[in-house]
């Protein structure tokens, strides 16, 4: 049998199912915020709430006085309008009242914000620099440095791949910090404002050149907290995410001996001397990874916007015109001095002299790259 959808029955049908469907899907909604899993995000959301249940009550109390105003006193029901030109009383009473509830609001929000902002007696530093579209991390006093990409493969980016469970929130190299320790984060940036956001920890710090902003995390459990940069911040803003690890401190220690012996590592390689083929193959990658998103992989650029790398006057010029260019960068261009390792910038840059039919015939060896830099 069929009802026109004009018909309560048909109305009431209609609405039957779509919440069915809704309360299907319930479990997949986010609507509210992210309880977190500090002390301090909790207490958040813990305000969040309160004051979320303190304005649904003033607005049941508001609506209910009005909609009981228009029932009760509707000039059907033979209602006369009140006439009168001020009410002391009640202009105190509407004064008053929103007055202690915005104090009582102001309480627990104050005392809040003062946990937010107190970065005093950390244990350990860490400077986050946002670069367009990775992060770099500092350890100042253990002596550690590194960048951290993000690790979606492009294939699931351009659907070529079925998408994993954290697409586009998965990076190469997460941030350590220890568990039950205070962390500070020191936020800045080195090109365009950016924003640190990771919302299990409540921390979201604005990365802005030439300012350092301050934030503090305490993880009491084990954990892996992802976030993005939450700052229209370019083209791929949407490709920058951050992968945080809460470890205990023995792990963290293994963890930062290891990056201390991988600085090492690279200073040592800064000194040997390569094959062409050997740098022209590892520039090929580094290219991939680091370039191709603007200049193309196949190194013609886009016009107007990206120059090309094939038949370029940077990449057929003085090699030292074209070492400071992806050493300190140029406009649009970022600077890589610090983003990739003298062997690495002494690989793509022989790369891009010699590959899309330039051949230059150059060789840049690590040792040239460091030269070139404390010269500077």
């Amino acid at each position: 049998m069929r009802f026109p959808l004009r018909t309560p029955i048909a109305l009431c049908v209609l609405l039957f199912f779509v919440l069915s469907a809704s309360i299907s899907y319930a479990s997949e909604w986010r609507l509210n915020m992210t309880e977190g899993v500090t002390a301090v995000s909790q207490e958040v959301f813990s305000l969040h709430m309160l004051i979320f249940w303190i304005c649904c009550g003033i607005g049941v109390v508001v609506f209910g006085v009005m909609f009981v105003s228009m029932f009760l006193h509707r000039k059907s029901r033979g209602a006369v309008a009140a006439n009168f030109h001020e009410s002391t009383a009640l202009e105190f009473v509407w004064t008053i009242i929103p007055l202690l509830i915005l104090v009582g609001m102001a309480y627990p929000a104050t005392t809040t914000l003062m946990k937010i902002y107190d970065t005093e007696d950390a244990e350990v530093d860490v400077l986050i620099t946002g670069y367009q579209w990775k992060w770099k991390y500092d350890f100042p006093e253990q002596g550690v440095s590194f960048f951290s990409n993000m690790s979606t493969p492009k294939e699931q980016i351009l659907g070529g791949a079925e998408k994993g469970e954290h697409y586009l929130l998965e990076v190469d190299e997460p941030l350590l910090i220890p568990v039950d320790k205070k962390v500070r984060f020191l936020v800045t940036a080195a090109d365009v404002i950016h924003s640190w956001w990771v919302p299990d920890l409540a921390v979201k710090r604005d990365a802005i050149p030439g300012y350092i902003n301050q934030a503090w995390t305490k993880v009491q459990e084990p954990g892996v907290f992802r976030g993005q940069c939450a700052e229209l911040c370019g083209k791929d803003h949407g490709f920058m995410p951050i992968e945080v690890h809460a470890v205990s401190q023995d792990e963290f220690d293994q963890w930062i001996a290891a990056k201390q012996a991988r600085a090492q590592e690279i200073a040592e390689a800064a000194k040997q001397t390569l094959s062409f083929d050997e740098l022209y193959t590892q520039g090929e990658a580094i290219y991939a990874n680091q370039c191709a998103t603007c200049h193309q992989p196949n190194g013609e650029g886009v016009a107007g916007v990206f120059p090309a790398i094939a038949g370029s006057p940077i990449a057929l010029g003085a090699l030292d015109e074209h070492l400071s260019r992806v050493v300190k960068g140029l406009g649009a261009m970022p600077a890589f001095g610090e983003q990739l390792t003298p062997v690495e910038l002494a690989a793509v840059v022989t790369f891009q002299r010699n590959a899309f039919g330039n051949n230059m015939g150059d060789i840049v060896q690590p040792i040239d790259i460091v030269n070139y830099k404390q010269g500077q």
